[in-house]
C-alpha cells in the first residue's frame, strides 16, 4: 500500500514520525488506516483565511480524494474511516478457487 503511495507521489511516513504532519499508512485489524495530518503553519494559514482559502477541513477531503481514487483505480476497496478522520482500505477476504469436476 505504503509503495503504491509512494510512486503515485505522496510522501508516506511511518508512526514514529506522528509529529511530522503529512500521509501515513497504519495496519489495522479490517485492513489499512490511511491518513493525512497538516502541518502546524497550513492549519495556521486555513484558520485566518477562513472563507476565502480551502480549510483544513476541505483540504482533508481533497487529499483524501485523491488517495481513495488512486487507491479504487489499482483495485482496493477504500472507504471512509469510523471517525471520519482517515481512509480504511478493506482486507480483501480470499477464497481458493473451486476446481471444476469433469
Amino acid at each position: 500500500m505504503s509503495s503504491c503511495l509512494v510512486q503515485a507521489g505522496f510522501q508516506v511516513l511511518s508512526d514514529a514520525d506522528s509529529s511530522i504532519p503529512g500521509l501515513r499508512v497504519t495496519e489495522v485489524s479490517t485492513g489499512t488506516l490511511v491518513s493525512w495530518t497538516a502541518s502546524d503553519g497550513f492549519t495556521a494559514l486555513s484558520r485566518d483565511q477562513a472563507g476565502h482559502a480551502a480549510s483544513h477541513d476541505s483540504m482533508r477531503v481533497s487529499v483524501q480524494a485523491a488517495v481513495a481514487g488512486l487507491l479504487v483505480q489499482l483495485g482496493h476497496t477504500v472507504t471512509e474511516s469510523p471517525d471520519g478522520g482517515g481512509l480504511m482500505v478493506l482486507t480483501e477476504a480470499v477464497f481458493p478457487r473451486a476446481s471444476k469436476s469433469r
